[in-house]
C-alpha cells in the first residue's frame, strides 16, 4: 500500500443504509485499509466504525469547505453517498489530490462537476458513479455486446421494489431525479433526444413474465453507452412496484433486464435477453459496485492508482471485474 493510499478513504453517508454496506465490502476485501465514516450523526458514524475495525468516525459539514475536518487531515478517496449541493467535496478532494466518487448526479446535473474538474484537471480523479446501481447494468451490458460485430439497440430495464427505496438519502435522490424534470435522455434512430410523455414510457418483461410499464429514467447510462458503442437506439426505463421475488413471498429482491439487438460476428441477426437479479435488493450491488470502483481508483486491485482525470464506469472499471465481484455478493446473472 502507497503512502498515499494508507491514508483512510472518507465515506460520507457510511452510517446509512448503503454506505455502512459499502464500509463492510471493502473491509472484507482489504482488512488493512483505513476508512472514516463520516456523518452528520457522530453516534451512528462510530458504531459503524466500531463494527468494521480499522476506522475512525468524523463529523462532515458539507457546508464548509473543509468539510469540518481538522487541518492536516488527510484522506486517499472521499467517496460520497449523499447529495452534495455545495460540491465542497469535489474541491476538497481536488486540494488533498485525492480520488473523489460520487453516486447521486442525474445526467442533467452533471455540468457543475464537469465544469470543476475542467477548471482543475490535473488536481485529482473525478469518478461519477451515477448511472444504475454504479455501472451493474452498463458494465453487463457491454460484456454482452461483445458477441455482436455490430450493435443497433440496446435496451435496458431496471425494476425496483416499492420496499427497496431506500434510506433517507437514496429516497432525495429518486424524488429529486424523478420530479425535477418531465424529460429523459435516451438514443432513438442514431440522436440524442430528450423525451417525455408517451414517447418516455415502454413496456418491458420482468422476470417472472409479468408485462410492467417503465419510464425513461435520467440516470447517467445512456451517456456511457452511447458513448461506449455505436448502438443507433439506447435507452434505460426503470418501474417501481413488486419485485419478481416478492411476488413469489419471498423478501425483495431487485432485477435488471438487458436486451440488445444486432448483427453477430458469424453474420446472423440476433436479439439477446439477459437477466441480472439480487436476492436482497439495490443496496449490496451497490456496496460492492462502489468498492470495486474504490479498489480500481486507488489500484488496491494490483494495478496502478488512476490518474488524474474524470472517470465514467465503463471507463474506470474492466465489465469482467465487476461482474465477477457482483457475483461473489450474491447477485445472479441468467441469459434468458
Amino acid at each position: 500500500m502507497s503512502a498515499k493510499t494508507s491514508a483512510p478513504v472518507l465515506i460520507v453517508g457510511g452510517s446509512g443504509i448503503v454506505g455502512s454496506q459499502a464500509a463492510k465490502v471493502l473491509r472484507r476485501l482489504h482488512p488493512s485499509l483505513p476508512i472514516t465514516i463520516g456523518g452528520r450523526d457522530l453516534t451512528k458514524a462510530n458504531a459503524v466504525a466500531s463494527e468494521i475495525g480499522n476506522a475512525d468516525a468524523v463529523r462532515v459539514d458539507l457546508d464548509r469547505a473543509d468539510l469540518g475536518q481538522s487541518e492536516g487531515r488527510a484522506y486517499s478517496a472521499v467517496v460520497l453517498f449523499v447529495k452534495d449541493d455545495t460540491l465542497n467535496s469535489v474541491r476538497y478532494a481536488q486540494a488533498l489530490g485525492a480520488a473523489y466518487l460520487e453516486i447521486s448526479t442525474a445526467v442533467f446535473e452533471i455540468g457543475p462537476a464537469v465544469g470543476l474538474f475542467i477548471h482543475q484537471p490535473t488536481a485529482a480523479p473525478i469518478f461519477l458513479g451515477c448511472s444504475w446501481l454504479i455501472g451493474s447494468a452498463i458494465l453487463p451490458a457491454l460484456h454482452y455486446a461483445r458477441e455482436f460485430s455490430s450493435v443497433d439497440a440496446i435496451e435496458i430495464a431496471a425494476l425496483l421494489d416499492e420496499k427497496d427505496v431506500g434510506g433517507p438519502a437514496a429516497y432525495a435522490d429518486f424524488e429529486r431525479q424523478t420530479k425535477a424534470v418531465t424529460t429523459s435522455l435516451i438514443i432513438e434512430d442514431g440522436r440524442w433526444v430528450w423525451v417525455g410523455g408517451d414517447a418516455a414510457k415502454r413496456t418491458f418483461r420482468a422476470v417472472d413474465g409479468r408485462e410492467l410499464s417503465g419510464q425513461a429514467y435520467p440516470s447517467l447510462d445512456v451517456l456511457s453507452l452511447g458513448a461506449a458503442t455505436d448502438a443507433r437506439s439506447v435507452r434505460f426505463d426503470l418501474a417501481v412496484g413488486e419485485s419478481s421475488n416478492r411476488r413469489r413471498g419471498l423478501p425483495f429482491s431487485t432485477e435488471t433486464i438487458i436486451e440488445i439487438a444486432g448483427t453477430r460476428r458469424d453474420g446472423t441477426k440476433a436479439r439477446v435477453r439477459h437477466e441480472i437479479v439480487h436476492p436482497e435488493g439495490q443496496a449490496p450491488m451497490t456496496a460492492v459496485a462502489v468498492a470495486a470502483s474504490v479498489e480500481r481508483l486507488l489500484g488496491l486491485d494490483g494495478g496502478a492508482p488512476v490518474k488524474p482525470g474524470l472517470y465514467l464506469p465503463q471507463v474506470l472499471l474492466d465489465p469482467e471485474v465487476l461482474i465477477r465481484r457482483l457475483a461473489e455478493f450474491g447477485t445472479q446473472f441468467k441469459r434468458a
